[in-house]
């Protein structure tokens, strides 16, 4: 049996073919808000199924938990402008556009100011601008709006849309499949030999593996989603087991809260149907902003009952040319010359210089569809 979703059942806010009345007063959203709508109006944030009022927000901000006390480790907010918060008023109805659109409706319950530089040194760990997600929370709108939502209209899809599979048919095809234990794989990069080694270490134990790349807002730098999902698309034909693999797409954005992060990651994925979780070296890090396993330690602060969706804890992979083989230092004698360690930041550098990458980092066949994009 699969594990019940966060908080005991999934959210469903989908309603198509829904009057609009465009008289309604609008509010403008951003990728990050449009991506934030629908995965809560699909399930994947249940038990959300609002823009967290004040008192989510500050309970998420001071101690990962609703206000319930259910833990939930990053504020899923609407943001608007100081002039548009003027314009709106609690118990009012309004259209949620994005790029002329109206993708969803908020019946508004809280409109309130917060404190954006608590939030980020709470969340992120960091005041410093540098970093991605202090950007995104201190660029967006001063004030945040907070309701209950409806989504209207699919969003605009990165890829095949028959990959954006939401809670409820990723668990049906978990059951169609006979999986009761299916570990959930959280990535926004390509899967180089390090993701492979991880993931087919795990399903060694595993019914099956979800392999969920977020395809939804990430930083500029990253590599754009049809690409990724092409490199996954080329991996999962020539080196996994086709009956024990599930490719989905993730419409959410990333935050690059390290720590946070993976709890948000790990509550989503048992929402998909997973019963456990990769969580590698700096899961959702970003620069040197966590210590390489922070997010590891942070599950420490939980009991296991209460995520429910069990963490699979994994060291630093690596290339061995004495072992001849993947390895980690649990596994590995060898000293560190002998160890091929490279980052997705040193590959992007390589990949735009041209220079030659290792098919022990990364397998040709992605490497080659990489090259195809840099070489553009």
């Amino acid at each position: 049996m699969l594990l019940l979703p966060h908080g005991g059942s999934l959210v469903n806010r989908q309603f198509t073919n829904v009057e609009c009345n465009q008289n309604q007063i609008k509010i403008e959203l951003d990728a990050i808000s449009l991506s934030d709508l629908e995965c809560i109006s699909n399930g994947a944030f249940s038990p959300l199924d609002s823009f967290m009022n004040k008192a989510d927000y500050e309970s998420v901000v001071n101690g990962m938990r609703l206000y319930n006390g259910l833990p939930w480790s990053v504020p899923i907010t609407l943001p608007v402008t100081d002039d548009k918060a003027k314009q709106l008023i609690k118990q009012q109805e309004a259209l949620l556009i994005y790029e002329n659109t109206v993708y969803g409706k908020i019946e508004i319950t809280d409109i309130y100011k917060p404190d954006k530089l608590l939030e980020v040194k709470n969340v992120y760990r960091t005041e410093d601008v540098s970093h991605p997600g202090v950007q995104n929370v201190l660029n967006r709108g001063s004030w945040y709006v907070g309701g209950k939502v409806t989504l209207v209209n699919k969003p605009p899809r990165k890829v095949d849309s028959s990959y954006y599979l939401n809670p409820k048919e990723t668990r049906e095809q978990f059951n169609k499949n006979g999986w009761e234990k299916i570990v959930g794989f959280q990535t926004r990069n390509p899967i180089h030999r390090a993701h492979e080694y991880l993931q087919k270490t795990a399903l060694e134990q595993m019914d099956g593996l979800l392999l969920h790349p977020l395809v939804g807002e990430t930083k500029q730098d990253d590599i754009p989603a049809e690409v990724r999902m092409k490199s996954y698309e080329t991996l999962l034909q020539h080196y996994y087991p086709k009956n024990r693999v599930l490719l989905g797409a993730f419409p959410g954005s990333m935050r690059y809260a390290g720590p946070r992060e993976a709890i948000f990651h790990s509550i989503i994925r048992k929402n998909y149907g997973c019963s456990h979780i990769i969580i590698g070296r700096d899961h959702a890090g970003v620069g040197n902003f966590y210590g390489p396993y922070d997010a590891q330690h942070i599950f420490a602060e939980f009991n296991k009952e209460e995520i429910g969706i069990t963490p699979i804890f994994f060291e630093n992979s690596f290339y061995c040319t004495k072992c001849g083989a993947m390895a980690t230092i649990k596994t590995c004698p060898h000293d560190e010359k002998d160890r091929l360690i490279l980052s997705g930041t040193k590959v992007r550098e390589m990949l735009k210089n041209n220079e030659p990458i290792s098919p022990h980092f990364s397998r040709n066949e992605v490497i080659s569809i990489l090259r195809d994009y840099y070489g553009e």
